[in-house]
């Protein structure tokens, strides 16, 4: 099909710029469609500012709660335990 050597290094190079080509057109329209939407970003930073706040608010109730249950722990060793006779009465 193709004898000339000269015609297959015009056919390999034609082929490569054709890929240059779309894949500069891809970036750039992925930059366009990135810049008509100015509100994802503001939505998506609200996001992580609201994630972080929620995770700040279950770090303090997974500490709270093992402090009360010190707390606990320490009363309950305070009580002095029941006797035989208090027990069965």
């Amino acid at each position: 099909m193709i004898d000339n050597p000269f015609t297959m290094v015009v056919f390999i190079v034609a082929i490569v710029m054709t890929a240059v080509v779309m894949m500069v057109r891809l970036k750039t329209d992925a930059r366009r469609a990135r810049r008509e939407q100015p509100g994802r970003s503001d939505a998506l930073e609200a996001e992580v500012v609201r994630l972080k706040e929620r995770v700040a608010v279950l770090e303090r109730i997974a500490t709270d709660k093992n402090h009360l249950l010190e707390q606990e722990f320490e009363t309950l060793r305070a009580q002095p335990l029941p006797t035989r006779d208090a027990l069965h009465g």
